[in-house]
């Protein structure tokens, strides 16, 4: 598929030449294919609409994102999926009332917003156990990763900083994007339609993984929204990774609470009686009705134009996070 896009100048090497009246469209073509150079003479100079192909592509590992900072990501929309538990958990505070979300890198830049803004709530988790004061210098974390533990009287009105293994990295280290967007399997559907109404020209499916590892639930996530969007992005240019992230989504779907129940995450909070309960908690399709985005302030939020819809998304939750 293609879509219409606005070219601006840049300086590159030109691999393919497009003659149009008295324009000449110069772009350098590549996977990503981020920018069409245009060189133009008369009234036209300043605009050519081009047809460009859409590309869709999935990150497995951190390795991968952690090559981010070499990509211009400028036209470029990122979804980040951290399905156990960490993007889970973000959609679940703000569709019971949280403010926004501060993704941190680690314990220490959460504890330097606390100690900025001493209203704020500190959330994270190491090995997937909430933060205690031994990890800290002697302040424990009001909040872990686990979903269930934002409720609305724990996080109605209130700001989050959040520090988790994989998943805040992520987030930050897709900041420069058009868009950054959180991925669940709890708002999935809210996050495809808004794709699909904004028709970004590339997309770009980022799993956080584990450690340094693949995660496959949030390979199962990723597939899922590849899944959902397949007849806008199908077409396009569509890397392998989107294709065996989709492929493997359909063989599970069916039962996707067996499948994250036997990954490596599933079967480690599923050893843990008091956090078992997540597993089934983060696989619940279509909980919440809202978008969430990483704004350029570095905040998570509900994205406006959708945030009236995000309070049917709370009131229509069929499981109601544990008090």
């Amino acid at each position: 598929m293609g879509q219409r896009i606005w070219a601006q100048t840049h300086d590159v090497n030109p691999k393919l030449t497009h003659e149009a009246g008295d324009c000449e469209a110069r772009y350098e073509w590549n996977w990503l294919a981020q920018a069409v150079p245009v060189h133009c003479g008369g009234e036209d100079r300043k605009l050519l609409i081009e047809i460009m192909p859409t590309t869709l592509e999935v990150l497995f590992a951190p390795a991968e994102f952690a090559l981010l900072g070499q990509r211009d990501l400028r036209q470029t929309v990122c979804v980040v999926f951290d399905v156990l538990r960490a993007t889970s958990t973000m959609v679940t505070a703000l569709g019971n009332g949280a403010t926004a979300i501060v993704p941190t890198t680690g314990i220490a830049e959460a504890l330097g917003v606390r100690r900025r803004r001493p209203e704020v709530l500190l959330a994270g988790e190491r090995d997937g156990v909430r933060i205690e004061g031994h990890l800290t210098g002697g302040i424990g974390f009001d909040l872990g990763n686990s979903p269930r533990e934002f409720t609305a009287a724990r996080v109605g009105g209130r700001t989050v900083a959040t520090t988790t293994t994989n998943g805040t990295r992520a987030l930050r280290a897709c900041a420069p994007a058009a868009a950054v967007l959180l991925g669940s399997f709890l708002n999935l559907r809210a996050t495809a339609e808004f794709i699909e109404k904004q028709e970004p020209l590339h997309l770009l499916l980022v799993c956080s993984g584990t450690l340094d590892q693949a995660a496959y639930e949030d390979v199962l996530g990723a597939g899922a929204l590849c899944d959902l969007l397949w007849p806008k992005y199908g077409d396009g240019l569509v890397a392998d990774s989107a294709q065996i992230a989709r492929r493997l989504f359909l063989l599970e779907q069916n039962d996707l609470l067996a499948a994250v129940a036997q990954s490596r995450n599933g079967r480690r909070l599923m050893a843990r009686p008091e956090l078992r309960e997540d597993v089934a908690f983060c696989v619940q399709r279509e909980v919440f009705g809202f978008v969430a985005e990483l704004g350029e302030d570095g905040l998570v939020r509900i994205r406006a134009p959708a945030a009236a819809s995000a309070q049917a998304g709370v009131a229509g939750s069929p499981v109601a996070p544990a008090q």
